[in-house]
């Protein structure tokens, strides 16, 4: 059989907007026109604020799929990825699936990549009752409560995020608490939860403040926050506004009272926010997934980053990829073990193994609870520590995002107060 490379780029019209469809690099043989190949459909943020992650998340996947493919795919048909740009934005999904299900005739369905394109294809998928796999996206199924959803990120129960963050700050003698949160949905469901924390711990909320999607200016605010005087800070934030959050703490201070703040600031995962942040990172904790701590390698983790990163440099995305990548690439792995063992395509069958069985993935075991979340949280809380401005280079190694909990990943203890660990 000859090889070939295939790629398609379709422009597609859909009612209310414009999706560009992109079909990715097939792999090294086409399967037999008899069998034909296994399509997984899926919309990735490609453009839009979401692009970012959502392009690393992709080449996760695609990484994957070039692999199974060269051990001869699944079930002996090759793997191809049926792709379209979402534009980070909840109004494409819903066509955007009914076309890869109606049209492009997917067998098998991954998430869009975070909270917003997800949220508004649960109905359809739960209506049609098929297997989606989820891709870092924040309660999506709390009442859908669809029984063939299966979230790849480590959120584990609901309330563990804010849980070990506020439990850090506990440990270290906080009895106040402040939370400062973006006014979207994933940031007032990650706070609702913290606060139920807070109250079942007894801790005195002394500062609350929503603040628009849209802000950009954060002086007023953190001179609000730090006349609080809270003990910790828990903050729900997304990229643009992470950074500015901690500008305005660079200029003003959140005085020395504050044991512990972060907690939830998205966008501090991403190397090129990390890299133009460099400094103004120090003493936050802030959660994550996956970081280059002893911890955190498992089997085939160090071959996964070796194939990623130079195929990133080379496409312009992430070159670490170190908080999406490798779990697009274990969302492959669980599809890989779960059409293996019952030798099908069919979405009950994989959906029951998916969650009757424990699964080895390059970001370690994962065990499904019955929300299709993971029944045990691999979510990391980890204070960056000693980073210098402009260097990228210094994130690849161990010891610059120290993590705290959860204990079986723990690699270090919390500089306090944030003061002084933003000097360290």
């Amino acid at each position: 059989m000859s090889k070939i490379k295939v790629t398609r780029r379709t422009a597609v019209q859909m009612t209310g907007a414009a999706a560009v469809a992109t079909s990715t690099t097939l792999g090294s043989h086409v399967a037999s026109a008899q069998q034909g190949q296994v399509k997984i459909g899926l919309s990735m943020p490609q453009t839009g604020g979401l692009a970012a992650g959502g392009k690393a998340s992709l080449l996760g996947i695609e990484v994957w799929r070039d692999d199974i493919n060269a051990k001869g795919g699944l079930l002996g048909r090759k793997v191809e990825l049926v792709v379209y740009d979402d534009q980070s934005s909840a109004t494409t999904t819903p066509a955007i699936y009914s076309k890869l299900l109606d049209i492009d005739k997917v067998d098998l369905l991954f998430a869009p990549y975070a909270t917003v394109p997800t949220g508004p294809i649960m109905p359809l998928v739960k209506q049609r009752d098929l297997l989606l796999m989820g891709n870092f996206s924040f309660q999506v199924n709390s009442t859908v409560k669809h029984d063939k959803w299966f979230n790849i990120a480590p959120w584990g129960p609901a309330d563990s995020w804010g849980r070990s963050f506020i439990e850090i700050g506990e440990k270290a003698g906080a009895k106040s608490i402040a939370f400062l949160a973006a006014d979207q949905e994933f940031a007032q469901n990650l706070v609702r939860l913290a606060k139920g924390v807070a109250d079942e711990k007894k801790m005195k909320t002394v500062f609350e403040q929503n603040y628009p999607p849209n802000t950009v200016e954060f002086s007023a605010i953190i001179r609000a926050l730090r006349a609080a005087r809270a003990d910790m800070v828990f903050v729900c934030s997304y990229p643009p506004d992470s950074a500015g959050i901690l500008r305005a703490i660079n200029e003003i201070g959140v005085g020395e009272n504050v044991k512990i703040f972060g907690g939830g600031m998205v966008g501090l995962q991403f190397t090129a926010v990390m890299e133009s942040m460099g400094s103004l990172l120090n003493g936050v904790i802030n959660f994550n997934s996956w970081l280059p701590e002893p911890s955190m390698y498992f089997e085939g983790t160090k071959e996964f980053f070796a194939k990623y990163q130079p195929r990133a440099v080379a496409a312009k995305v992430d070159p670490l990829g170190y908080y999406l990548a490798p779990y697009g690439y274990a969302q492959g792995q669980l599809i890989e073990q779960a059409v293996a063992s019952v030798k099908s395509l069919d979405h009950k069958a994989i959906a029951g193994y998916l969650r009757s069985n424990t699964h080895k993935t390059i970001v370690g075991s994962i065990k499904f609870a019955a929300d299709g979340e993971w029944e045990k949280t691999g979510t990391v809380q980890a204070q960056f520590r000693g980073v210098k401005d402009k260097d990228i280079e210094q994130f690849r190694g161990p010891g610059r995002q120290v993590i705290l909990s959860p204990a079986d990943r723990k690699t270090g203890e919390p500089v306090i107060p944030f003061e002084k660990a933003r000097k360290s």
